[in-house]
């Protein structure tokens, strides 16, 4: 999936600055009418496939599961991060199982930049401090699609291709860092528990400590790859360190 410009413009109706309302524009979102208040389902951009998100209550002992498959598709299902201090509560956890991996993907190539897992964070920010060019280029996502852009975005990836903790930029943007949270072998067909420290991560991924959180989410993608993936989430949750 190219993330760059389609995630910028996808997660622009999430990245708030403080005089803007707190929910994306209507029309920049899809209802997700089985899910508890709060979430939803977002499209990268007009006509894209979308990823398929299904909550399912008490899924095997789980209080709540997000199953998502994708083929040929990418879209995100995010929840707004309302009240959420990641100074009291920096650690997340959360659970997520494989059911099956894109067809060659590769972190680092914006052509096969596919995962069946993903975590995401959107973060707001001082967008002046940025250099010029990621300045202009916040500043045409702005303009094309009239909403503002997440100052920064951080990403839990589950690879095939990556080691684990590995920090990876992305391929046309350092506004967005993946690390690898999990090897996708071991998680395919059984649960495997992970847990952040997301604001060590951040400074790691972004040299300066993370400004306000607006929303966190989860994406399963298989688009760029031509192929299929599948994966089932528990709840993200924050808690203290």
């Amino acid at each position: 999936m190219s993330v760059t410009l389609a995630l910028l413009l996808g997660l622009g109706g999430c990245a708030l600055g403080p005089d803007r309302p707190a929910s994306p524009p209507t029309d920049a979102v899809l209802a997700a009418p089985d899910f508890p208040p709060g979430w939803q389902h977002l499209p990268l951009r007009p006509g894209k496939p979308l990823t398929r998100y299904a909550w399912l209550p008490g899924y095997e002992g789980q209080q709540g599961v997000i199953h998502a498959v994708a083929e040929h598709s990418a879209s995100m299902l995010l929840h707004e991060a309302a009240g959420l201090d990641l100074a009291r509560t920096p650690v997340l956890r959360w659970q997520w199982r494989l059911g099956q991996l894109p067809d060659g993907a590769q972190h680092h190539l914006g052509s096969r930049e596919d995962a069946a897992a993903r975590v995401i964070l959107l973060f707001d920010g001082d967008k002046s401090r940025l250099p010029l060019d990621e300045r202009m280029t916040l500043s045409m996502a702005e303009a094309l699609s009239g909403r503002p852009m997440p100052y920064a975005t951080l990403m839990y990836v589950s690879s095939s291709s990556a080691a684990v903790d590995q920090l990876i930029a992305n391929p046309h943007s350092t506004r967005i860092q993946k690390i690898v949270a999990g090897r996708a072998e071991p998680a395919l067909g059984q649960w495997v528990p992970l847990q952040r420290d997301v604001r060590q991560d951040y400074l790691r991924a972004f040299g300066e400590p993370p400004g306000r959180l607006l929303a966190y989410g989860v994406m399963t993608d298989a688009d760029n790859t031509g192929s299929r993936a599948e994966a089932w989430y528990t709840t993200p949750v924050f808690e203290p360190r």
